[in-house]
């Protein structure tokens, strides 16, 4: 497996035979609306840190090159395969067809979210997070096999996209590799 430190990752450029070379773990994780681009480059370092499949972008999300989202993921979007898709309903739907057995799992607060901490996550995955504001749209979450949501104590109803797809998706890591 290639391991680059953060200088070494924003001066490189990934080529396909490299990009080959990493054993990546069957996790898709889809963009619904993200329109913060820090929180993109982020996700992009997310999913390279947990060899994620793929990214994929959907609706007003920004898409890489992007100076900002270039900046946070430390160059990640050169590793990380990504795609764009025009809304989530039709990433998943995509996603899909294409892989037997996926199942796909939206980080929401919603009346029919049950605690993170009381899934199942089995290989293939796909995690779905939505807008910072207005969360995943209603069309992505009917077509979800399930929602998960994180607790909060405090006075805040809600975490950072980043955050919250970060506590999931190492749960999704920690369950897969006890």
């Amino acid at each position: 497996m290639i391991k680059l430190g953060a200088a070494e990752l924003r001066t490189t450029k990934s080529s396909e035979e490299e990009k080959k070379k990493i054993k990546k773990n069957p996790i898709y994780i889809i963009l619904d609306n993200v329109m913060d681009t820090y929180n993109i480059g982020s996700i992009f370092r997310l999913a390279d840190a947990v060899a994620a499949e793929k990214v994929i972008l959907c609706g007003e999300t920004e898409t890489p090159p992007h100076t900002r989202i270039k900046k946070a993921s430390i160059n990640t979007t050169e590793w990380v395969e990504w795609q764009y898709f025009a809304d989530a309903k039709t990433a998943i739907s995509n996603l899909k067809s294409q892989i037997s057995n996926l199942k796909v799992i939206a980080v929401e607060q919603d009346k029919r979210s049950i605690p993170y901490d009381k899934v199942n996550y089995d290989f293939p995955i796909a995690l779905v997070v939505g807008h910072e504001t207005n969360g995943v749209s209603k069309s992505a979450l009917q077509m979800c096999d399930q929602i998960v949501e994180i607790p909060m104590w405090g006075v805040n109803k809600s975490l950072n996209v980043v955050v919250s797809l970060g506590i999931i998706i190492f749960e999704v890591m920690k369950r897969a590799f006890p």
